[in-house]
């Protein structure tokens, strides 16, 4: 099939290998996905020449925006750099919807705890603005591409292209991990609710011993079944691949990609 045009051309640039060693990655990931990192980092491993012309660098700086080149293919970098707020959500639909009118293929990185909660949150309007970036992410019609390379949990999952959003591929670093909330935090909220049966049936609250036993098998279902292996093994994304190979791996399935035509954009009508 290698004389098969594909249907879509991007304009392309010669390829050019990172200014940083991919092997560098092994040791930015910190092993402990709640111990924060710069997400440029990682981003300087993947893209040609280490070149990264970042979106709206000083304007909601938890979620990081830019153009690069990856194997010679330009596309559109959408990363956690921290919780998605506000500014941060709509940030990041400015640039899904100039990469769908561009013509650019978008890769989420992502490693993203949810969206903020609180009372100030939402009087700010993060459901609003959080609704923009799903939506927007949900309507792009440029190939997407998603790499979890830390924590993938909540409704974070969603907003930043997750398998629900159709994704071309998913693929998961080894230290991911996925899940509706972290292990500890459903443990906490799940032993609060026990407190509460047992105060109302006029019960002694929970020791510490019992709580430690009651939060135990939680902890260890959340470990479990939030491992990157139980997910692939159950076909839920596109394979467990090795934080080295990142770059070669997306140059591949952008090339594959451009075998399907873009379909035309539509964006749903948002009302909020």
């Amino acid at each position: 099939h290698l004389n098969i045009e594909p249907k879509k051309r991007l304009d392309t640039r010669p390829v050019e290998p990172p200014a940083h060693d991919a092997e560098d990655l092994l040791g930015i990931i910190p092993e402990d996905n709640r111990t924060p990192f710069d997400v440029r980092e990682v981003i300087a491993r993947i893209v040609d020449g280490s070149r990264f012309h970042e979106f709206k660098p000083r304007y909601g700086t938890t979620l990081v925006c830019g153009f690069a080149h990856i194997h010679g293919y330009p596309v559109g970098i959408i990363a956690n750099n921290g919780i998605l707020f506000s500014d941060s959500s709509l940030k990041g639909a400015h640039f899904v919807e100039l990469c769908g009118q561009r013509g650019t293929p978008l890769i989420f990185l992502q490693n993203i705890s949810g969206f903020m909660v609180g009372r100030d949150a939402e009087a700010g309007g993060i459901a609003k603005d959080g609704a923009k970036l799903v939506t927007a992410v949900s309507c792009v019609p440029v190939p997407k591409f998603t790499i979890i390379i830390g924590g993938s949990h909540g409704a974070g999952n969603y907003g930043m292209c997750g398998r629900a959003y159709d994704p071309r591929f998913l693929f998961m670093w080894p230290n991911a991990r996925i899940s509706v909330m972290g292990g500890p935090q459903a443990a906490d909220v799940l032993a609060t609710v026990k407190e509460d049966q047992r105060s109302r049936q006029g019960e002694e609250p929970m020791s510490e011993e019992q709580r430690d036993e009651f939060r135990s098998p939680i902890l260890e279902k959340y470990e479990t079944e939030g491992s990157p292996y139980y997910s692939t093994a159950r076909l839920w994304d596109d394979g467990v691949i090795d934080p080295r190979d990142t770059r070669d791996i997306l140059g591949l399935c952008i090339s594959a990609s451009l075998n399907s035509p873009f379909p035309d954009q539509r964006y749903g009508v948002f009302r909020m």
